[in-house]
């Protein structure tokens, strides 16, 4: 099958590339111009980042391999600094790339530093988990760690395009690719329903990258992610709706000290927000979420104990403002609202049933 190409639109329109064996489609997207690629990697995992500099060096680039952490051990400050002085060391200018190679974590990491070199140099993901290709390479957002949250630090610098491989998801460990769902799933609860009926068809098919609507699953998601970024970059309105699910699964990350999966945290996080909107008089679509979660076997639930360490850690959420907390709720199915300030009790009604 040919590749797909899905642009996200905006003031620095780029391509999302989607197909199986599509590594030759990498020059085009780093365009004209650029002699020298730092291409960022999880140390861990070489056997991702080989054919990709092996496509750049075949294409005549200067290619620079860069190692980093695995997961979101890179997403720190001083990983981040130990790549601009690599991009010192290697000449690194405005007129060469950065290609991020990896998880989300990665390609998040890479977008950041490139944002950051000499005030942003072009940047090209090439990430290689299914959540990373649905969720974190689309829509040019990055941002590192610090001891204080997820994410509190980052930029906005749309890629020159995402290369999505699907040859590379038969190799990911099946937690890591069930948990990469969760997103695709939300996708389904904000925007396209399409999404859910493709998983309930039959939910054992959605978690492997064999099944019969794989491919289907993450054209749709990107799609969304697209429509969505591409109308509101710099999430002052629109793309907000993206966090649903969210507030509580930052918070559980940072609490496991970003040991779940993100995927995971994200799938008690839609629970909570599917139970925030049924108590607020919005949206009941508990069951249905529970249901297809539980289908591909994610969790949805987390432990009983944990909500005053959470709630102090949702505090810090990036949709908030000023004291006042907001929330994504579900007003219907595809038609996301906003909560703002809700009651303490309502929130802890919420989580009692999440915790049940």
């Amino acid at each position: 099958m040919s590749a797909t190409r899905i642009t996200v639109r905006g003031e620095s329109p780029y391509d999302v590339v989607i197909g199986t064996g599509v590594l030759a489609e990498l020059p085009g997207l780093l365009g004209e111009g650029v002699r020298t690629v730092a291409v960022v990697h999880p140390a861990t995992l070489p056997e991702i980042s080989r054919p990709v500099c092996g496509a750049l060096e075949g294409a005549g680039y200067d290619v620079v391999s860069l190692p980093v952490p695995d997961g979101e051990a890179a997403k720190s400050v001083e990983v981040a600094a130990q790549l601009w002085s690599a991009f010192g060391r290697y000449g690194i200018s405005r007129s060469d790339a950065v290609v991020g190679v990896g998880g989300g974590a990665t390609t998040d990491l890479a977008g950041f530093v490139a944002g950051t070199w000499l005030r942003g140099v072009k940047v090209v993901l090439v990430p290689t988990t299914l959540l990373a290709m649905v969720d974190a390479a689309v829509g040019g957002k990055n941002g590192i760690d610090t001891p204080e949250g997820k994410n509190l630090v980052g930029t906005f610098l749309p890629p020159a395009g995402v290369l999505c491989d699907l040859a590379t998801l038969p190799s990911m460990p099946r937690d890591d690719y069930v948990a990469g769902l969760a997103e695709i799933i939300k996708g389904g609860f904000i925007a396209d329903p399409t999404i859910l009926m493709l998983v309930e068809d039959d939910p054992a098919a959605a978690t492997t990258p064999e099944g019969e609507h794989t491919r289907a699953l993450i054209e749709r998601k990107i799609q969304v992610k697209a429509d969505v970024v591409g109308a509101d970059l710099r999430e002052a309105g629109l793309r907000e709706i993206l966090n649903y699910g969210h507030t509580l699964a930052h918070a559980i990350e940072r609490a496991e000290h970003y040991q779940i999966r993100h995927g995971e945290a994200v799938a008690i996080g839609m629970v909570y927000a599917a139970e925030l909107s049924k108590l607020a008089g919005r949206a009941d679509l508990v069951e249905r979420t529970r249901t297809i979660l539980t289908s591909v076997g994610l969790p949805t639930s987390y432990r009983k104990d944990a909500w005053p360490e959470l709630r102090d850690h949702m505090r810090l959420d990036k949709k908030n403002r000023g004291a006042k907390q907001r929330f994504v709720v579900l007003d219907g199915l595809a038609k996301p609202g906003r909560l703002e300030d809700p009651p303490e009790e309502l929130l802890e009604a919420a989580y009692r049933e999440v915790a049940r």
